[in-house]
């Protein structure tokens, strides 16, 4: 209770604003005008709040008379002082002598109320109070009140509220002048500065010996709270005054008394914390921290006995920490030469410190444990850079740290393999903190780690049916970070010949031949799948053990564990294992096809509902069906019979589709429409899925598989005459249409228009988006090919100005600035749109484009100009640019038409100056640096194609855009250099237009 009692009293007033300026409400406005005659007089003081003078008479005349904290309700208390906060921050700063008079009177008499009303505030009132002090403290100390410090240690004789206030005002103005965490403007630095070098050469002895009075004044009694908070303003101020003033015999000894004292311990602990981490040189740090060490230690306080209580606990552990991570800091500044003695010194202290670490570290309790990973991680990192401290202590230190990390790596008995927690997720971070910490010892000494590590795990795997699943799992974990914490390691160790059998062969033919994989436990299975696939090079060499671990896959340990989250899993990983071991399993392809026939049929579906019985997820089957057909390619087989072995594969999934067509367009149920559209679509996507595992030396065409994947692309597209929605089946038809461009080749070019035709049967703005891309690919791969110019460039004519018009169409519809979903997606369809015209004009498919009318191309020119200036988008702006470039090329030659050379001078050119010369053209931004890098690959190209015509036409034009003559010769200058130098002369020519 006393912990919850002190976390809420030093807690400061963010979580309440929001919910205490509700006392606006409806509910609270009832209730205060029903029993709270005061109200009137709030409202009054809100409405003075433009005249200073009457806020300050107003609330010192209420003061006087007791009123205002006659209020029972603390909301109105908390508000009221916002206002005045709100006062000091905006207005006060001008405020004259009778104003700031005023004030300091309302502070005063703030305090005296407190002293003698009776009950205790809440927190959020008096840090609220506080911080309103601060504010007045920032402005007027110390020109306008010097007294300031004075008038606050005269009122400490009032009592504990009066205490109570004092401390939180110093807590106050330690978190605005000195809290390292809180950022600044140069100008409050300096600020910050003057009061903390004014606070110290004025006050501060004061201010000590009030702390050490409050501590030593029977508080700790009768009022723990105000012990409590007095320590937390020590540990603030310690870390900007002189640590002579704290760091001596009377407040060590008080602080270690209050070390022995259950209810202040954690308050002192934290204290003594902030003392230890005060900057100074390295020497004083050193004795500081021997001296504190001897006290704690002769007390009793920092042993190796352990705590019963674990939040002291945690606070002692990070002690431990920073006093070692100043040590270790403390070494590091000291000179190499000149300073052995000091070193020695450091290194002794050091050496002290490391078993407390290591005790802290294999506490039973991580959050003990988390909090000196920092010294045992950067202590690991020491011992590697000083080889004579490890020859010494450290290498015994590292063994035991090795031994305490398997030990914390281990799982709780209460953890939650199948529905994870908070507390399960904490566990996961500590684990990869461990994870860290074996990684540097295993880097520091390699042949230690592999000795504990191969009688721990050889153990483990030797002994597995006797043991709880902790130490099978840890021993399997740790066999699999083997591979990353010592560097070469996986492949150093992978040489089996010779009379010596390697450690890794040693470890990874127990953990085949043993068995363990039949022990049962999730953690257990999932982690000995991981370690298989980890290490599939073993199997490369020791082919023996492949038809052991692919049964394991298979059987109820893998793909049918009762377990979905390691079905899952072993889905994923048998992929990558087949992937890798493929030349080694020929002779198990039948065998693995047959096993995972079952697994392979798609989500059956009774009345258009997924049954229940399905072990595999959609996404666990497209792994798998990867993974087979990555079987079925393997060069040893021929391509007949890859052939062959494909259909077997896809043919199934083609007549599930087909079986579903006709299923769709008669059911009547909405979510079983939806259903059968979902296997439908992933009928698609499992079939795209298995192209993956052909490659360019495994090419389809190789392979015989060329009609397979033709015949479903027919299959597929009978989705698209389905009177149903459309969405969803045209973004499967889409991705196998990618997948077929990609590993097709002209065989596939007949089938684009038609495919294409249905994918715009009835067009809209999405699956035009969509379709773009594809029609892009398809441009760059075959632009040179002689069956393109037949089957797709006519194609591309006829759609040409239908897809413009769609595209214009949604642009030009309004849609709400405030939008910002609309504003992305109108931002991916003007992309879009920019990327079909480069990939026509870019890839020399220019007919496309030329055979429309000159009416329709101008419109389409215009849009890329607008595109390069208008939206301040930088992406679609070098897309535009490079449009524009490859349009001078083409057609702004000497024999260029006459109406391009007026578009080039009257459209072109002023584009390149337009758009970075406009504010949404930010320079400093890589994207749009990018784009001038095209504006300016576009100029350079003007001017390859027109010459000398260029250059007169820049001198009557570019003066328009206010270049002095100066500019203007330099501009045409640098035209003619390289482009490198090109691009970085206009950047600078556009900061300084832009500026001027």
């Amino acid at each position: 209770m006393l912990k919850q009692s002190r976390a809420s009293s030093l807690m400061g007033t963010k979580g309440h604003t929001e919910g205490r300026f509700s006392i606006l409400s409806s509910s609270r406005n009832h209730q205060m005008a029903g029993s709270c005659p005061c109200r009137l007089c709030w409202i009054q003081l809100f409405r003075m709040i433009q005249s200073s003078f009457s806020v300050l008479v107003y609330w010192n005349t209420m003061s006087k008379q007791g009123i205002p904290w006659l209020v029972q309700d603390d909301s109105v208390k908390f508000f009221c002082l916002s206002v005045l906060e709100y006062y000091v921050k905006t207005v006060y700063s001008m405020a004259d002598d009778r104003i700031q008079q005023a004030m300091r009177n309302f502070i005063s008499q703030w305090i005296q109320l407190r002293v003698y009303h009776e009950g205790v505030e809440p927190v959020f009132v008096r840090n609220k109070m506080a911080q309103l002090v601060c504010r007045v403290f920032l402005w007027d100390y110390p020109a306008r009140w010097p007294e300031f410090f004075t008038n606050l240690l005269s009122s400490l004789s009032l009592g504990a509220p009066a205490v109570d206030a004092y401390l939180r005002i110093l807590l106050a103005i330690h978190g605005d002048v000195a809290d390292k965490d809180v950022p600044h403007t140069p100008k409050e630095n300096e600020r910050n500065t003057m009061l903390k070098d004014t606070i110290r050469e004025r006050h501060v002895v004061d201010l000590v010996n009030s702390w050490y009075t409050i501590l030593t004044n029977g508080y700790q009694g009768a009022n723990e709270e105000l012990t409590c908070l007095c320590l937390d303003v020590v540990g603030a101020y310690v870390a900007w005054i002189d640590i002579g003033l704290i760091a001596n015999d009377r407040f060590v000894s008080i602080l270690v008394q209050f070390l022995s004292m259950h209810s202040l311990r954690e308050a002192s602990c934290e204290c003594i914390h902030e003392i230890v981490g005060k900057g100074m040189d390295p020497v004083s740090k050193v004795k500081l921290i021997q001296s504190l060490s001897e006290v704690l230690q002769s007390a009793g306080i920092l042993g190796l006995s352990e705590v019963d209580d674990v939040d002291f606990c945690v606070k002692l552990a990070k002690l431990v920490n920073r006093m070692g991570i100043q040590l270790i800091s403390c070494l590091e500044k000291l000179p190499k030469k000149g300073a052995e003695n000091d070193q020695l010194l450091v290194k002794k202290e050091l050496e002290g410190k490391v078993p407390l670490m290591l005790h802290f570290l294999g506490n039973e309790d991580d959050d003990v444990s988390q909090a000196v990973a920092e010294f045992a991680r950067e202590y690991i990192q020491l011992l590697k850079q000083e080889p004579l401290m490890y020859s010494n202590q450290g290498k015994v230190s590292a063994q035991a740290l090795l031994y305490i990390i398997i030990n914390k790596y281990k799982y709780d008995e209460s953890y939650l393999f199948d529905r994870q927690g908070e507390d399960e997720a904490l566990f996961l971070e500590y684990r990869k903190t461990l994870k860290v910490l074996f990684d540097n010892v295993s880097q520091l000494d390699k042949e230690v780690t592999l000795s504990c590590m191969r009688s721990m795990i050889c153990s483990a795997l030797q002994n597995w049916r006797s043991l709880p699943f902790q130490d099978v799992e840890v021993a399997l974990s740790f066999l699999y970070l083997l591979a990353e914490a010592i560097p070469g390691f996986h492949c150093s160790q992978m040489n089996g010949s010779g009379d010596t059998v390697p450690p890794m062969f040693e470890m990874l033919r127990l953990l085949i031949s043993s068995g363990v994989s039949t022990y049962g436990h999730i953690a257990v299975t999932l982690q000995y799948f991981e370690a298989v696939v980890r290490y599939e090079k073993f199997f490369n060499q020791e082919t023996q053990y492949i038809p052991e671990a692919l049964v394991a896959f298979m059987d109820e340990r893998g793909l049918r564990n009762p377990s979905p989250k390691v079905r899952s899993r072993v889905s994923y990983l048998l992929s990558r294992f087949i992937k890798s071991l493929r030349a080694h399993l020929l002779s198990y392809t039948e065998h693995i096809l047959s096993r995972l026939e079952d697994l392979l049929a798609l989500c059956p579906t009774e009345n258009g509902l997924v049954h229940s019985s399905v072990l595999l997820s959609p996404d666990d089957q497209l792994y798998l069906f990867e993974a087979t057909a990555v079987l079925i390619i393997s060069e040893q087989f021929p391509a007949d019979k890859k052939q062959l072995l494909m259909k077997g594969l896809l043919t199934p999934v083609m007549n599930k589709f087909e079986s579903l067509a006709q299923q769709l367009p008669v059911e009547r149920d909405e979510a079983k429409r939806s259903s059968i559209i979902e296997c439908m679509n992933h009928a698609m996507a499992v079939t795209s899925r298995t192209s993956k595992a052909f490659s360019n030396y495994q090419t389809m065409k190789g392979c015989n598989c060329v009609s397979v994947y033709l015949d479903a692309l027919q299959v597929f597209l009978q989705a698209l005459d389905l009177p149903c929605e459309q969405g969803a089946l045209q973004s499967g038809v889409r991705q196998f249409l990618h997948r077929l461009v990609v590993c097709l080749e002209e065989e596939v070019l007949p089938h684009v228009p038609t495919a294409c035709d249905r994918l715009l049967r009835s067009p809209d703005v999405r699956s035009i988006q969509e379709l773009i891309p594809l029609i892009n690919q398809i441009v760059c791969k075959f632009k040179l090919s002689w069956v393109f110019q037949k089957e797709v460039v006519p194609f591309l004519q006829r759609i040409f100005l239908p897809l413009v018009k769609v595209i214009f169409g949604a642009l030009a519809t309004p849609i709400d600035p405030d939008d910002q979903q609309a504003q992305r997606d109108r931002q991916l369809l003007q992309r879009a749109y920019f990327l079909f015209v480069a990939a026509i004009i870019t890839n020399n498919v220019v007919e496309v484009i030329a055979c429309q009318d000159a009416q329709s191309l101008e419109q389409v020119f215009n849009t890329i100009i607008q595109g390069a200036v208008d939206f301040p988008d930088p992406v679609a702006q070098r897309t535009c640019f490079s449009i524009l470039k490859k349009m001078v090329e083409l057609w702004g030659g000497p024999e260029a038409e006459p109406h391009f050379v007026d578009f080039l001078y009257n459209s072109v050119l002023p584009v390149c100056f337009h758009a970075p010369l406009k504010d949404t053209f930010d320079l400093s931004d890589a994207q749009t640096v990018l784009a001038l890098s095209e504006v300016a690959a576009c100029m350079q190209t003007i001017w390859k194609k027109r010459g000398e015509e260029l250059v007169t036409y820049l001198k009557a034009y570019l003066p328009s855009l206010r270049m002095s003559q100066q500019q203007v010769e330099s501009y045409i200058v640098r035209l003619r250099c390289e482009p490198k130098g090109f691009r970085d002369y206009i950047k600078v020519l556009f900061n300084e237009l832009r500026s001027s």
